[in-house]
């Protein structure tokens, strides 16, 4: 495979336009809007750290690891029962409508046939297959959108400029560090991905905070490598989950671990932008895999947050963790498909909703569609519900069965009959309104 160095200089050729100030193009506002529409992803965490089963930091958690003891694991990555149609029939069967895959994570190894290094899936392991291709090949086939996730950090190279993480990795030769190098490296392989594999429709970037202003004043020069997104591909978004207020040239705000507005976890302080916003969580504690990690999210609890997140206005990504033998666990696919059921049923809910007019409650949440206003109820300990709405209410019906509800016009918005909700995951009432 050559060097695509012909479309990295066109691209760079127009980093000028970024500095006058970004304007998305109509082809990225589509995305936009498609994006939004969509409200579900998944995200796959998958690549040689799978093959320890300690999750995706494990060449930075564990203590003093040599960086070419590690590479070692390459050797044994043989994925025989990975299956892109079986992996994207279980996505589409979840009610997502897009997948985000990890070409590259902080560890330097490549998930798909890179000309830029010898440490990819193809040339490093008897597997010599190029997943990505079989996985984007799949997903174009079923329907399903494509993102790529694409490490800024790196700690295997030698020309990655050392940042805040990746310190404890032995075996780095710092003495070589180039940023003009590792730029370049990183360049060329994004001119990879937006070549060979087919529209994607955002690339989705991570690691800036491993230099962050209170750590290590770094240039990323982002605006080039934005510019070099939007020139290959003028319908491909640009992500970066670095944490912060998004930087100019980007086309989607992402939250992680916490929906928009909270911070739980201490990673989503940011202010709310008007850009489309995304949350990536997590099915049970780690991205990556890891054996002893069984800890899954019921069936309930995901479903709760996935509508949770859709009434911030806001998609969720959420993230599954391959085995090394290229299966999905069968907790995942279980929670995935019990996902799809509930949303056979009441997608029309989530997709294509905005924020609804009442923000979450101890009893639920709210989305809205044009007229239709969507009240998720996931707890009630009483018959009736009263909802504070400034809108006139015209009908009410449960959304599973069409079941007309009675309701209330009382002071300051209605008191809806809703009955006994129990054991279900979300009761969902569709108010008319105008």
């Amino acid at each position: 495979m050559k060097k695509l160095t012909l479309a990295l200089l066109f691209a760079l050729s127009i980093c000028s336009l970024s500095a006058q100030g970004y304007q998305p193009s109509e082809e990225v506002r589509r995305s936009q809007e498609q994006f939004s529409e969509d409200r579900f992803g998944i995200f796959i965490h998958w690549g040689i750290y799978s093959m320890y089963a300690q999750g995706e930091w494990y060449l930075q958690n564990a203590q003093g690891i040599q960086r070419d003891e590690y590479a070692k694991a390459a050797d044994a990555f043989y994925p025989h029962r990975f299956d892109a149609e079986k992996w994207v029939a279980a996505i589409k069967a979840s009610g997502a409508k897009y997948v985000c895959f990890t070409t590259r994570h902080h560890d330097s190894f490549s998930m798909w046939d890179t000309a830029e290094s010898d440490f990819n899936i193809v040339d490093a392991t008897p597997f010599k297959r190029d997943v990505l291709k079989e996985l984007t090949d799949e997903c174009h086939k079923q329907g399903i959108a494509v993102h790529l996730y694409y490490s800024h950090a790196d700690w295997s190279r030698d020309d990655y400029p050392r940042g805040r993480t990746g310190w404890g990795v032995a075996g780095r030769n710092y003495k070589l560090m180039s940023w003009d190098s590792y730029f370049n490296f990183m360049n060329n392989q994004i001119t990879e991905l937006l070549t060979n594999y087919g529209p994607i429709r955002a690339m989705w970037f991570d690691g800036w905070w491993d230099h962050e202003e209170d750590a290590t004043p770094f240039d990323w020069h982002l605006d080039e490598q934005y510019a070099l997104v939007h020139g290959l591909q003028p319908s491909c978004m640009v992500a970066n989950n670095h944490h912060v207020t998004p930087f100019e040239g980007e086309d989607i705000q992402i939250f992680e671990r916490d929906l928009p507005g909270e911070n739980s976890h201490g990673l989503s302080g940011q202010a709310i932008s008007k850009l489309p916003l995304e949350t990536c969580q997590t099915m049970n504690g780690m991205w990556g895999y890891k054996v002893v990690d069984q800890n899954y999210k019921s069936a309930k609890t995901l479903i709760r947050y996935l509508v949770s997140t859709a009434s911030k206005g806001a998609n969720l990504l959420l993230n599954v963790g391959p085995q090394p033998n290229g299966e999905l666990p069968a907790v995942a696919v279980e929670r995935m498909y019990e996902m799809g059921e509930w949303m056979a049923v009441n997608g029309e809910s989530v997709y294509g909703t905005t924020a609804g007019d009442i923000p979450q409650q101890d009893w639920g949440c709210t989305t809205r569609k044009g007229d239709r206003l969507f009240v998720h109820i996931f707890e009630l300990d009483y018959d009736m519900l009263y909802l504070p709405l400034e809108c006139k209410v015209v009908s009410a019906k449960a959304l599973e069965d069409g079941k007309e509800l009675k309701f209330q016009r009382v002071k300051g918005g209605i008191l809806l009959e809703v009955g006994k909700v129990q054991d279900k995951a979300d009761y969902v009432v569709e108010l008319v309104t105008k």
